[in-house]
C-alpha cells in the first residue's frame, strides 16, 4: 500500500535527503492522513548499475521497523524470479531477527548440511512463482540484526559475498565490524562463519543469478506484511494502521554507505 516517488517527488517532500554527518535516509511520509485503503508516499532506490557477482557491503545506522512494514535491502536480476534474488535484510512488522532468503526459477535448491552457518535453516526451496515466493531461508536468532535491537546499537553491517561457490552473507553490529572492512580492505576469509550459505554445490549460482541491481525500499502491508498483519499482534487493520501517519515515526533507512568490490 505505497506509492514510490520518483527521486525529484522523493527529494521535495524530504522523504530521501542526506543529512549533516552524510548519513543517507530513505522514509514513509510520516505526516499526512489518509482514507482507510489509501496508499502512502514511500521510497525505493535501486543502482543504476548492474552486477555479476561481487562483494557487496552495507553500513546501515538504522532501519524500518513495526506494524504494517516490510522493509528490505536486496538485489534482483530481470525477469523475476530469472537471474535470481538477494534478500539480504528483510522482515516485517516488529519481528525481532532478520531473515536471509534467496528467490531463483527452477533448479535451485539448498541445504545446511556440512555448511557451518549461524542461523537456522528454515526453508530449503529457492524456487520462486507467484502462487508460492517463499524462497530457501535462514532465519537468525540475533536480536540486535534486524528492526529495534538493530536500531538500539546503532545498527551494523551486513556483508555479503557472492562467487562462484555460493552466496554468503554476515552481520556485525557496530560495536564488532572488523578493521579491514573499516579500513575499505575487506578480507570475508578473516570473518569467520557466515550467518548465510546457499552453496553451488546444490544450486548454480551462476546460472540462477545475474545482472543484479540493488536495491533498498520501504513497503507497507503487501504480500508479506498485509497476510500476517493480525497473526503479529498489529492492531485493527492494515490498511486502517497506513492511514494514520503517526504509526510511522520508526519508517526510515539510515545508510552510512554502500560498497561493492569485485
Amino acid at each position: 500500500m505505497v506509492n514510490y516517488q520518483t527521486k525529484e517527488n522523493a527529494q521535495a517532500k524530504n522523504l530521501a535527503y542526506v543529512q549533516d554527518d552524510g548519513t543517507f535516509v530513505m522514509k514513509v511520509d510520516d505526516s499526512t492522513w489518509l482514507a482507510s485503503g489509501g496508499y502512502r508516499d514511500s521510497v525505493r532506490i535501486s543502482s543504476q548499475k548492474s552486477y555479476n557477482q561481487g562483494l557487496f557491503i552495507a553500513d546501515i545506522y538504522a532501519m524500518p521497523h513495526g506494524c504494517s512494514l516490510w522493509p528490505a535491502w536486496w538485489s534482483v536480476g530481470p525477469n523475476w524470479p530469472n537471474g535470481g534474488e538477494i534478500d539480504i535484510l528483510e522482515g516485517v512488522h516488529d519481528q525481532t531477527t532478520n531473515q536471509y532468503t534467496l528467490h531463483t526459477a527452477d533448479g535451485c535448491t539448498t541445504s545446511s548440511a556440512n555448511l557451518k552457518v549461524a542461523a537456522a535453516l528454515s526453508t530449503t526451496q529457492c524456487a520462486s512463482s507467484g502462487a508460492d515466493n517463499t524462497g530457501c531461508a535462514y532465519i537468525d536468532s540475533d536480536a540486535t540484526t534486524y528492526g529495534a535491537g538493530f536500531n538500539l546499537i546503532g545498527g551494523g553491517v551486513y556483508a555479503h559475498l557472492w562467487d562462484s561457490d555460493g552466496i554468503k552473507v554476515w552481520h556485525f553490529p557496530r560495536t564488532a565490524i572488523p578493521e579491514d572492512i573499516t579500513n575499505k580492505a575487506p578480507n570475508p576469509d578473516s570473518w569467520g562463519t557466515p550467518a548465510a550459505f546457499w552453496s553451488s554445490s546444490s544450486c548454480d549460482v551462476t546460472n540462477h543469478f545475474y545482472d543484479h541491481t540493488l536495491t533498498f525500499d520501504i513497503t507497507l502491508c503487501g504480500d508479506w506484511a498485509g497476510a500476517t498483519y493480525s497473526s503479529a499482534g498489529c492492531p485493527g487493520t492494515c490498511a486502517d494502521r497506513v492511514a494514520d501517519p503517526t504509526n510511522f515515526s520508526t519508517a526510515k533507512w539510515k545508510v552510512n554507505y554502500v560498497a561493492v568490490y569485485q
